[in-house]
């Protein structure tokens, strides 16, 4: 049996979320975040000089990240 993080109830509600969001929930560090950005690992929306990441694309990428447990 494997068992999967629900991420959809791990992160707060939200449709964007800003680096330093990011950072403050715990979830990725901001310099690890922006190595992401900058290396196109995961998926940015910029507005103005700001980089901000989608709830949607956050969920996607932890989910890809994810080795599920070998339960034998």
């Amino acid at each position: 049996m494997k068992i999967i993080t629900k991420y959809e109830e791990l992160i707060p509600e939200g449709i964007l979320f800003s680096i330093r969001q990011i950072n403050d929930i715990g979830l990725i560090k901001s310099d690890l975040l922006k190595k992401l950005i900058y290396s196109h690992k995961i998926e940015v929306v910029k507005l103005n000089s700001k980089n901000f990441i989608s709830r949607t694309a956050l969920i996607s990428y932890l989910e890809l990240q994810t080795i599920p447990v070998d339960n034998h």
